[in-house]
């Protein structure tokens, strides 16, 4: 789950980080993945998905798996981006997405 905003050089790490561990679990037979941006972590769709951007390769690795928080979506301003993109969005608790239910299905929740 991507939590982190894109205002510092830190948050920057942080997507590396999580596209990266993103990245691992899809490689890895047997493992699930879904990659959830959420809050302000929202605001990385628009760059990620240009391709100019330096995360963009790494993105489109695990792109298949990610997922978007509806309302965050347009809390921060990118839910034309979101839906240019054709990305799922969820809204399964209060517009936003459950999280009680990734832990139900035995996710195993890691936030960046």
């Amino acid at each position: 789950m991507i939590l982190a905003g894109n205002e510092s050089h830190a948050d920057y790490g942080r997507l590396a980080n999580a596209l990266e561990a993103a990245k691992e679990f899809a490689e890895t037979e047997g493992d699930e993945l879904e990659l959830v941006f959420d809050g302000p972590g929202t605001q990385w769709i628009p760059e990620l998905e240009d391709e100019e951007s330096d995360y963009h390769e790494l993105y489109q690795a695990v792109r298949d798996d990610a997922a978007v928080c509806d309302y965050c979506s347009g809390a921060f301003g990118v839910e034309d981006a979101v839906a240019d993109a054709g990305l799922v969005t969820l809204d399964d608790h209060d517009g936003h997405p459950s999280v009680r239910s990734l832990v139900d299905d035995d996710y195993e929740i890691i936030t960046f």
